[in-house]
């Protein structure tokens, strides 16, 4: 009897665990230009037995049941449009859930293919031409080194330079950080990253979530007319929606915190849907727990939310209704430092920062039967930062010989309004044209005792006030056939502060030498604001505050690009581009020196920096290129290449060196996945950087020893290079499915031959020496994901 038992009992459990393990696979298929849900669109599952695929309905939504879990690649087929392939991942503990777009053909019933795990030339902004990418969330969490950050992620691709372990800044053909601009659901954002000090876009921790992310866009010059207000870069970012017929839930533990995240519908209805994750800070939960990691009090603490909800109606049309914010604080104390630390913080110094961010705005989009609709934003969102620094001497005669030496307060507040009118007129025309209007409330005050007296502190910024923004642009695509097309547009910028005006015309034009092979070009003017700070910069005239930048112009960029790509083979790409950046109307000083305000955000500080003109230029220009193989047949890779200069000229006339001007950068990476059996998945990922090292202004030691702080030798401004930055990451992972749970680990390793690379050079108060501090040396992030 008992054998008899066994035999039955191995017998039901062989067959469990034998069993395919299933998931659904659903989505909606919309045209690209126009929007409108596409009926009878064939979506088929290659390569499965049997062949499994589904039709779409009049929404142009489909559903695929009970698709074994894998890596699967998608043909989307339909009458009068471009054939489409989309390679997927699907994992027991989470459906998958498409948003795809088609492409018309200009000739009716020419068949085009295009094959690819997603084709990146194609953006989701249908007017951008050249120097663009389109990214998924996924590409960020498998890149070894990236951290799920999306600006990270970036770091890997032509014309863009990372090269700070410590911060997420990205450096895009020699532009400062501070010209990049970041779109979040269709509303220009803050800086979306944890400690992100006023007018800077990076931080070391980013608040952008990747587990809520859709495929989104990154442009590196020569962008369309619908962006504005920057002139080195655009991040475009989507947020995913949530499942609208299941509950699903996900918990995740790694470097950006311990992390809970669910979704599901909101009706049952199946038109609404809402999506919610929360992030805390793992190493304040350590903290915490009195768990000490050698850092003393210099612990990061942060958490950050994220939302978003999604309604569907039949008559009034699509809306959502999204937020994310952050919160931040870090004390660097030099008063309570150990023997060996490095808290990367001012020598000599307690630091404490805190820095709170949010954005949140609601978007509407109504379909016309004309194949037209409209797309409203609504939003606000805002920043807050504290900074107060206080200097250690031991002549001062206080509690850890501690005497006030900076403070400073910042907040700023956006109220922001768009729309966007879009027309497809046929296979052949698109136009679109929309409004912007952005409103600021700002406050900013910091003052300073560099006399180490009493009462000598001096403001240095002073302001409260309002101001606006004020932009308008109209685009037009035209195919001429399926081989050429032209993008062209216009756009215009008014700011209210000063009366400032900008006009800027664009142009792109692409040509397909044949189905594998084609040429771009792209140009346009490009112009951006001044970061806040400068505007309101003061001096004190016969006991006057007197803010001397407030009519600053635009700073403005011509850019000029021309690319070809070539898809030599199946899931194989070659691209090159060559372009030409001229920047004109810097803020330098009004008599000669060395200055442009080019140079901002190399360094983490908001110099009050006073007398200031639109009269200084820079130039960059390089060579860019870029080698692919997109994820199939369980492996992908990506080689990256970058030669550039990067100049600038101050108001005494004197070419030199941007602080950005690394000269050249390249970046190797790749993986491959070993498919075990249906539930056992290990992954393999390593990535390779080798930049030029970073420019840097020498320290005057005599002149620092006499002043007791760092003074720079102006005269040899970025003349001199840190050595060259090489680091190697490597990131095993392990998958493993079960019937409604996917587990996720993986370690990513950091710099693994242990390679110095310098951080910064630096002027020791209390040694009266200087010192070298060095990036990351060895980092080891494990991350375990569940889904369900």
């Amino acid at each position: 009897m008992r054998k008899g038992c066994a035999i039955i009992f191995l017998f039901l459990f062989s067959k469990i665990y034998s069993q395919t393990i299933t998931q659904t696979i659903k989505g909606v298929v919309v045209d690209k230009q126009s929007q409108v849900p596409l009926p009878g669109v064939i979506i088929q599952v290659m390569n499965s037995d049997p062949l499994l695929g589904a039709a779409t309905d009049e929404n142009g939504e489909f559903k695929i049941t009970n698709v074994p879990i894998g890596r699967w690649q998608l043909k989307v087929k339909a009458i009068s449009y471009k054939e489409k392939y989309i390679t997927i991942i699907l994992n027991a503990g989470k459906e998958s859930v498409q948003t795809i777009e088609l492409e018309e053909n200009v000739v009716q019933g020419e068949e085009v293919v295009v094959v690819a795990e997603q084709d990146k030339t194609k953006n989701n902004n249908k007017m951008s031409t050249v120097s663009s990418r389109v990214f998924s969330a996924e590409e960020a969490a498998r890149y070894a080194g990236s951290r799920n950050d999306p600006a990270r992620m970036a770091a890997n691709f032509a014309g863009v330079s990372g090269a700070n372990d410590s911060r997420n800044d990205i450096i895009i053909r020699g532009n400062s950080p501070m010209g990049v601009l970041w779109r979040l659901n269709g509303l220009d954002i803050p800086n979306p990253n944890h400690f992100g000090n006023a007018g800077s876009t990076g931080g070391p921790v980013s608040i952008l979530n990747n587990n809520t992310l859709d495929n989104s866009d990154f442009m590196t010059g020569a962008f369309a007319a619908d962006y504005g207000n920057a002139t080195a870069g655009v991040f475009d970012l989507r947020m995913r929606k949530g499942n609208n017929e299941k509950f699903e839930f996900l918990t995740q533990v790694g470097f950006n915190g311990f992390e809970l995240a669910a979704e599901g519908p909101l009706s049952k209805k199946k038109n609404a849907s809402f999506l919610v994750d929360y992030r805390y800070s793992t190493l304040s939960v350590f903290k915490a727990l009195n768990i000490d990691f050698g850092t003393g009090s210099a612990v990061p603490q942060y958490q950050d939310l994220t939302f978003k909800t999604d309604f569907s109606t039949s008559k009034f049309g699509k809306f959502s209704f999204w937020g994310i914010g952050g919160l931040s604080y870090i004390a660097l104390l030099e008063s309570d430092k150990k023997q060996g630390q490095d808290l990367y913080g001012y020598s000599s110094r307690d630091t404490y920062f805190r820095s709170n961010v949010g954005a949140s705005g609601v978007s509407h989009t109504y379909l016309f039967k004309n194949n037209a609709y409209i797309k409203t934003n609504a939003g606000i969102s805002g920043s807050y930062n504290y900074i107060s620094a206080d200097r250690i001497d031991t002549s001062f005669k206080t509690p850890k010989n501690l005497k006030p030496e900076y403070r400073q307060e910042t907040k700023t507040v956006h109220y922001t309004l768009n729309s966007t009118y879009n027309k497809k007129f046929n296979s052949k025309d698109f136009i679109n044209f929309g409004i912007y209007a952005d409103f600021f409330n700002t406050l900013f005050v910091d003052s300073t005792d560099d006399q180490f007296g009493y009462n000598t502190f001096v403001t240095l910024r002073n302001y409260k006030g309002s101001s606006a923004l004020l932009r308008g642009f109209v685009q037009w695509q035209h195919k001429f056939t399926d081989n050429f097309l032209v993008n062209l547009g216009v756009s215009n910028q008014y700011f209210l502060l000063n009366n400032s005006n900008a006009v800027e015309p664009r142009v792109g034009l692409k040509y397909s030498l044949n189905s594998k092979q084609s040429l771009s070009l792209g140009g346009g003017l490009h112009s951006q604001l001044q970061p806040v700070y400068i505007y309101f910069a003061s001096e004190n005239v016969n006991g006057v505050r007197t803010e001397t930048n407030r009519n600053l112009d635009f700073t403005r960029a011509a850019h000029a690009v021309l690319a070809y790509d070539n898809s030599f083979a199946q899931n194989f790409r070659l691209k090159t581009e060559i372009y030409y950046q001229y920047i004109y109307n810097a803020p330098v000083k009004n008599y000669p020196d060395y200055f442009s305000a080019l140079n901002l955000g190399a360094d983490f500080n908001s110099p009050n920096v006073t007398n200031l003109v639109s009269k200084g230029t820079g130039t960059n220009y390089g060579l860019e290129i870029t080698l692919e193989k997109f994820y199939s047949r369980g492996y992908y890779f990506l080689f990256t290449g970058s030669l550039f200069e990067s100049k600038y000229a101050g108001s005494d006339k004197v070419e030199r060196n941007t602080a950005f001007n690394g000269n050249y950068v390249t970046n190797l990476l790749g993986g491959k996945e070993f498919r075990i059996n249906q539930k056992h998945t290990i992954s393999l990922d390593v990535r390779g950087t080798y930049a030029g090292g970073k420019r840097y202004t020498p320290i005057d030691v005599q002149a620092s020893i006499l002043a007791k702080n760092e003074i720079a030798d102006g005269t040899k401004a970025y003349s001199l290079q840190y050595p060259d930055y090489f680091r190697i990451d490597v990131k095993p992972g392990y998958r493993f499915n079960t019937r409604k749970l996917t587990h996720e680990f993986s370690v990513d390793i950091q710099n693994v031959t242990k390679h110095l690379n310098v951080f910064q050079q630096a002027y020791d108060i209390k040694n009266e020496t200087i010192k070298t501090d060095y990036q990351l040396k060895f980092f080891v992030i494990p991350q375990y994901r569940l889904l369900f």
